[in-house]
């Protein structure tokens, strides 16, 4: 094994004086919404917002003289990128920090909030890697890996030390996994510590490159997704031989459950989560029979998300839950309808959010008119009253 228990529990002492001790506490909303009893672990709090901090707190401190003395590189979508920067920052250590293009503006501006210089290169992680490997190689600096590294993979597994600690009669973990690190450190932690722990990784489905590899399949991934910090093509060896070894499984979800689990964690839990922080619960929510009536760990593992990534998402959900309706209307074009309409869904407890009216090209009469109209309302229920209503009186239709 590459790594050991013995490892982590080091690591946990090393890294103490600069990582928060997150807490970890039952969330009775989340566990009425799952049928499960969920526990979670808000590593989120850490000062750049991810678990991150634990890993790089703990490569940094382990940097000999001479590799301190040009400083340091990493490559990253964000969140290992902000953790590299802020402990090399406390350990007075320049950091170079490469992004793929695209990265998140939030992340952009953070990470360069704490110090380091900021190079967006490339499309994909594995472009952003390769250039800074060729800058590490040219400049002579210390390469920081996100996950394949067996001191980044000790300092993630402080987190499962501590789950432990808090609730030792736990009967699964959820854990999000991108390159691996995470669930590698978990995994060493949890075999060691209590072997009968029921232990999950979680991809989401267009990069669910772990999943695929240990069925024995090819790796295919790709495309968009909410959840960018575990939007992985090359995972680590070295987590990947932990895994094996370990037997973990992996599970894979959709990108509507990682939204679904984003809003339950706002609404339920008051707690704004990333897309890869709000994978783990997204399982449960996409396999409820494998936690039900279980105590459930969740690891939050990442707050970073795009406020607009955010508004649109929660927006989404509404939709979906119905308490949102967006209809089209065919009216008469005669005074007095607006205020008829608005006056028969106000009866009925909604609220409308947003109106378009058009005359000139969408209707099918010089006589009518489309009207588009957003409606609130406090349920499905309720917004199925309210269509009905309607429908009473004039042609509609949901879109």
């Amino acid at each position: 094994m590459p790594l050991t228990l013995a490892d982590v529990q080091s690591a946990a002492v090393r890294i103490k004086p600069a990582i928060l001790r997150s807490p970890f506490l039952r969330c009775d909303n989340l566990s009425r919404a799952t049928g499960a009893e969920i526990f979670l672990k808000y590593d989120h709090l850490q000062a750049t917002g991810a678990f991150k901090e634990r890993g790089a707190a703990n490569r940094i401190a382990l940097l000999t003289a001479e590799e301190r003395k040009n400083g340091v590189i990493a490559m990253s979508a964000g969140n290992h990128a902000q953790a590299v920067a802020r402990h090399a920052s406390l350990a007075g250590i320049p950091a170079t920090i490469v992004m793929p293009v695209h990265t998140p503006a939030t992340k952009v501006t953070r990470t360069r909030a704490w110090g380091a210089h900021v190079i967006l290169h490339g499309e994909t992680l594995a472009e952003a890697a390769a250039h800074a490997h060729r800058l590490e190689q040219e400049q002579g600096l210390f390469f920081i890996h996100p996950y394949d590294d067996p001191a980044i993979i000790a300092g993630q597994g402080t987190a499962a030390l501590e789950m432990l600690e808090d609730v030792p009669d736990l009967d699964a973990l959820c854990i999000a996994v991108g390159g691996g690190g995470l669930l590698a450190g978990t995994a060493t932690v949890t075999r060691a510590v209590k072997p009968g722990l029921e232990l999950y990784g979680v991809e989401v489905e267009n990069y669910a490159a772990f999943a695929q590899t240990l069925s024995g399949q090819d790796i295919h991934v790709g495309g968009p997704t909410i959840a960018e910090g575990i939007a992985v093509r090359d995972i680590g060896q070295t987590p990947l031989r932990i895994l094996r070894e370990l037997q973990v499984p992996v599970l894979v979800v959709s990108e509507h459950a990682i939204e679904q689990a984003i809003a339950l964690l706002v609404e339920g839990a008051k707690q704004v989560a990333e897309g890869a922080g709000a994978a783990a619960l997204a399982a449960v929510l996409a396999y409820p029979e494998k936690f039900a009536d279980k105590k459930v760990g969740i690891h939050l593992c990442g707050g970073n998300i795009d406020p607009r990534i955010l508004a649109n998402t929660l927006m989404r959900n509404l939709l979906r839950d119905g308490r949102l309706l967006r209809v089209v209307m065919e009216i008469p074009d005669r005074p007095g309808m607006l205020a008829e309409i608005s006056t028969r869904i106000g009866n009925r407890g909604g609220n409308i959010i947003e109106v378009s009216h058009h005359r000139l090209f969408s209707s099918p009469s010089v006589q009518d008119a489309q009207l588009e109209i957003m409606i609130e309302a406090r349920d499905a229920a309720h917004g199925q009253e309210i269509e009905n209503s309607l429908r009473e009186v004039f042609i509609l239709r949901r879109v």
